[in-house]
């Protein structure tokens, strides 16, 4: 075989890493996710906690697209600073992640798509330029086999065993024909005899990786743990319509509703989604459904609608970079002011937002019981990174979720009550309901302000008492929303505030200020709406806040200011171009405004 490039001298001994990042990129149809994939497999098989990622163009077919896998001994929940290992398909993918690259990377470079450019990598970089797509084409036939070359090459630079790979390879394309299985064993073989040809054997690996503790994890994204949390907590309709980045949602649920008796609808359209979930949830069913930004946005008025006629609901908001369509694919936080002010009138919301695939979980089930305790629309709030990102957790415990159906009425207990009134004036603004159909359960339901008994009435009076009465349920429910994630040093006058996809970039920004000197305590707010009073105190005591978050307009900074934090304690650090912050990008934006303070 003719290896470009292969004499080279490998670093000795093999460099030794604490957590491994390895990016995988080239154009959309490469296989880079299928590299990644394969190498998850490998890396969870050994105990390692994994965290997974994509970056793709915001179009159907084509563009450059990249995918990266960080594996360490504990869960960090977002990107390392540098790349350990970099697959590059093409010229593009040199130009843009080489310089990423961290002390002694290894770069394996397809020369089909031509030259290796220059002045992109550092001289300690190791190079491993190789034909990947000719070596397809020629003794495969088709190029789509170079990613089984690639994988092999990997495999051998991080010391995975052969036959550990051929078994990922083996499980991951179980389902193929056994032709088709065995053209990308092929594959992999020539990836290792191409290692061989570097020098690259068995046991003469490249890089050491971190040695993990063998136990059984789950590979999840946030948007498969919230559709977990909610079968778990008794949900059993979901209707949603195909949108970038929430559609696995319905994907996972759809793969389990018939198990559980769930019921799962693509529906036409964004407004025929929701208003077959109120439907249901009309029923007595623990309903949901979920969209991102402008699907949210179309279903303002009937959220509206949930808020005023007490109906509950679950509604999950994959936020994307907008707006409008905007950049599909890449991830933000710039919904926060429409959920928690948008619709059409004042109405009781609550808006949650969890900050990894656990959290994820609980919260979706918590959620879930909310809804139906307070008889109002629920927030699940999630970014694309939080929603589409892989990461291992331990199994879920299914029998810690309990179900609470509030005060919703059997029919035992209907038959005591001597006069039903559908919205009944009660002290915690809660009122006993019953599902359509029961004896003695009759109600109406309208769009218009209504009386008890739910007869249309715009009288002024009979306006404030309903208004007040549905303002009540927050406070009758306060002690069942989740408190802040607190992290860091506890006397502190530094502090940070973040949600969702901010979770684990803070930490470890955080170890890197505190290298610098600079003490921190971090606070993650899991409710976001109502804003909690553990979060303004924190405002309170702290000299001063970053608030992170990413969008352009301050949208967390502005809702901590009109909950009544003092203005003056808090500093703005903002990201808005798609891309999730890098914990040393973090550190030094903090830097940098402390040394012009």
């Amino acid at each position: 075989m003719n290896i470009i490039n292969n004499k080279i001298k490998l670093p000795s001994p093999a460099k030794v890493c604490k957590d491994v990042n390895v990016m995988v990129a080239g154009q959309g149809g490469d296989g880079s996710l299928t590299i990644i994939s394969l190498l998850s497999q490998a890396l969870r098989n050994r105990g390692l906690d994994l965290y997974q990622t994509s970056n793709i163009a915001s179009r159907i077919k084509g563009g450059h697209a990249a995918a990266i896998l960080r594996a360490s001994q504990v869960q960090h929940g977002g990107l390392g600073d540098n790349l350990d290992v970099l697959v590059a398909f093409d010229e593009e993918a040199i130009v843009n992640a080489g310089p990423t690259m961290g002390p002694q990377g290894i770069v394996i470079y397809d020369l089909s798509r031509g030259p290796l450019p220059v002045n992109c990598l550092n001289d300690d970089v190791v190079v491993l330029a190789v034909p990947f797509s000719r070596f397809a084409v020629r003794d495969l036939r088709r190029d789509l086999f170079k990613n089984g070359i690639g994988f092999g090459l990997v495999a051998r630079a991080l010391g995975i065993d052969d036959t550990e790979a051929a078994d990922c390879m083996k499980k991951r394309f179980k389902r193929l024909s056994k032709d088709a299985l065995n053209a990308n064993l092929h594959a992999l073989s020539l990836g290792f005899e191409v290692a061989d040809e570097f020098g690259i054997k068995v046991g003469k690996n490249l890089i050491d990786l971190p040695k993990g503790e063998k136990s059984e994890r789950l590979s999840i994204t946030g948007n498969q743990a919230t559709a977990m949390g909610f079968l778990a907590a008794g949900g059993r309709f979901f209707a949603g319509y195909p949108i970038t980045p929430a559609t696995e949602i319905m994907e996972t649920l759809s793969r389990h509703s018939s198990k559980l008796g769930a019921v799962v609808i693509q529906a036409e359209d964004e407004l025929s989604a929701i208003n077959q979930a109120i439907g249901a949830s009309l029923t007595g069913a623990r309903a949901m459904t979920a969209s991102s930004s402008p699907g949210i946005a179309l279903m303002q008025e009937s959220i509206s609608h949930c808020g005023s006629a007490e109906i509950p609901l679950v509604v999950v908001n994959c936020q994307r970079a907008g707006p409008s369509t905007g950049m599909p694919t890449k991830t933000e936080q710039s919904d926060l002011g429409m959920l928690t002010q948008g619709g059409s009138g004042d109405f009781p919301r609550v808006v949650l937002y969890p900050g990894n695939a656990q959290e994820c979980f609980n919260i979706a089930a918590l959620a879930t019981n909310i809804s139906q305790i307070a008889q109002i629309p629920v927030y699940i709030a999630l970014d694309r990174s939080l929603a589409q990102n892989t990461a291992t957790v331990a199994p879920f415990d299914l029998d810690s979720v309990e179900l609470d159906k509030g005060k919703l009425l059997d029919q035992a207990a209907l038959e005591k009550i001597d006069t039903y009134q559908r919205y009944a004036i009660t002290d915690d603004g809660i009122s006993p309901w019953a599902v359509p159909g029961m004896p003695g359960g009759m109600n109406l339901v309208t769009g218009n302000e209504r009386n008890e008994w739910g007869q249309v009435s715009t009288e002024p009076a009979n306006r404030v008492i309903m208004m007040d009465k549905r303002a009540r349920k927050i406070d009758a429910i306060l002690d069942l929303l989740p408190g802040a994630v607190e992290n860091g040093d506890e006397n502190a006058d530094i502090g940070l505030i973040g949600t969702g996809m901010e979770s684990g970039v803070m930490c470890e920004a955080q170890e890197k200020l505190e290298e610098q000197g600079l003490k921190t305590l971090i606070h993650r707010p899991l409710t976001l709406w109502p804003v909690l009073d553990d979060t303004i105190d924190f405002v309170k005591k702290c000299s001063k806040v970053y608030v992170i978050e990413h969008n352009e307009s301050g949208q967390l900074e502005r809702l901590l200011k009109g909950a009544g934090c003092p203005p003056e304690t808090l500093r703005g650090i903002r990201k808005y171009d798609g891309l999730p912050f890098r914990p040393s990008e973090l550190a030094d934006r903090i830097i940098t405004q402390e040394a012009m303070a």
